[in-house]
């Protein structure tokens, strides 16, 4: 009986064949799930591994005012954007290269270190608060203000906006374009009073823009010098920020023109030679272009022209003098950050009453001055000269001039009372 119950070995596989089938496909199923997981969660630590250690930085980036797209992984570009912030080493990666070198890979990541750090110093000076008058800065106040020594004497201002780069105004340079005739001096105060924060640097190459004075007068007022050895910053030596093509100047803001150049026409900077500071108003175009009029209606040649801008006390008279040429002229754009917005270039003699001054708009030349840079490459070390200590300037005999229209102009009475409504009206 027991052996007619218990049903025989090849009936029983018979009967169980799809449990088996369904079993192994069960485990095949949870095998592959793992396998899967397993394998996803590798490729997001990797992943995450590889854009902490290569794209932390471009992120960054991203929440300024430059604007870079990141690269894939650490070996194929997709190619960028080029940074726009002032005070910054531009790099621009090449579009469709798919194998790039370690070499280039580690200098992206070096220049966009030196971005951030540059960006994040730009146009905040240690001493801040309100200020007044427009007399006697104070220390620390403009820490990019830069004097332009050519042969060993102050001819003008300029300002530093990286740590191998500063710009000046074209005009100071027409006595000479060999960059070893000039020096630049940066962290002084008081020109006969070095300290320990102020250094002489020597000139790599001098780039005049080469549509100076050529189209009308005074056009194209720019110049850049690259220095041969890299600026520290300090509390004493900062880069000023530079604006972008579009960076508007909201009305009423605050902007101030600094150098130590003359007080009159006659009269030399008093010594120590401390470094001077004026708050200015940005004059309308239309109204400055008004003001240049010459007596001849026909004659155009002293006119303001897109490239530049005008700025002045119409009130107190203060305005850019000998010396001042190439000097920065810096507006706070928000709470806490000064933007280089332009350049003193050009104006009427400093005792006119009633005088703007015109200035580089360095917002028009944000294209050349950044292919510039990018095109420039840092100077080897070894190629600059030995470092000379910081110049005592005993005597102040400026080289330099603001120019100014060898014609005479005038203002009728309707133009000299619309200019003091419009100063009045700012008030």
């Amino acid at each position: 009986m027991s052996a007619s119950l218990s049903p025989s070995l090849p009936s029983l596989f018979r009967h169980c064949h799809p449990c088996i089938i369904f079993a192994i496909l069960v485990i095949t199923t949870i095998i592959t799930i793992i396998t899967v997981t397993i394998i996803f969660l590798l490729l997001t630590i990797l992943t995450i591994i590889v854009i902490t250690t290569t794209s932390s930085a471009c992120l960054e980036i991203e929440a300024g005012e430059g604007n870079l797209k990141l690269f894939n992984a650490a070996t194929s570009w997709q190619g960028s954007k080029e940074l726009t912030t002032g005070g910054k080493r531009k790099w621009k990666t090449p579009t469709g290269h798919e194998n790039a070198r370690r070499e280039d890979f580690e200098d992206f990541l070096l220049s966009l270190r030196k971005y951030e750090r540059a960006r994040k110093v730009c146009g905040k000076p240690a001493v801040s608060g309100k200020i007044f008058g427009g007399q006697n800065a104070p220390d620390q106040r403009w820490p990019w203000q830069a004097s332009l020594l050519y042969l060993g004497k102050h001819i003008c201002g300029a300002a530093l906006i990286d740590a191998y780069w500063v710009i000046s105004a074209a005009h100071c340079f027409q006595k000479s374009h060999e960059p070893s005739d000039y020096r630049i001096l940066l962290g002084y105060h008081q020109l006969q009073h070095p300290t320990e924060h102020s250094r002489q640097m020597t000139v790599y190459q001098l780039i005049v823009h080469s549509e100076f004075n050529k189209r009308y007068f005074m056009g194209s007022d720019i110049a850049l010098l690259q220095l041969h050895l890299s600026v520290n910053f300090t509390s004493h030596i900062l880069p000023a920020c530079l604006p972008g093509p579009t960076t508007k100047l909201p009305i009423h803001s605050s902007c101030w023109i600094t150098g130590w150049g003359m007080i009159t026409e006659d009269d030399f900077l008093a010594s120590p030679l401390q470094l001077q500071e004026g708050e200015v108003g940005i004059v309308d175009s239309e109204v400055c272009k008004m003001y240049f009029q010459s007596p001849d209606s026909s004659s155009s040649e002293y006119s303001i022209h897109e490239d530049m801008f005008c700025a002045g006390d119409l009130m107190t008279g203060k305005s850019i003098c000998r010396g001042d040429s190439g000097g920065p002229l810096v507006c706070k754009l928000n709470s806490s950050t000064w933007f280089l917005m332009g350049l003193s270039s050009w104006s009427l003699a400093c005792r006119y009453p009633i005088s703007p001054s015109v200035f580089t708009r360095l917002t028009y030349f944000s294209s050349w001055i950044n292919e510039k840079q990018r095109t420039s490459p840092n100077p080897e070390p070894s190629f600059a000269p030995p470092q000379e200590k910081p110049p005592i300037l005993s005597d102040f005999t400026s080289l330099g001039t603001v120019h100014k229209p060898s014609t005479c102009m005038t203002l009728v009475f309707s133009q000299t009372l619309l200019l003091l409504l419009i100063s009045l009206r700012t008030l």
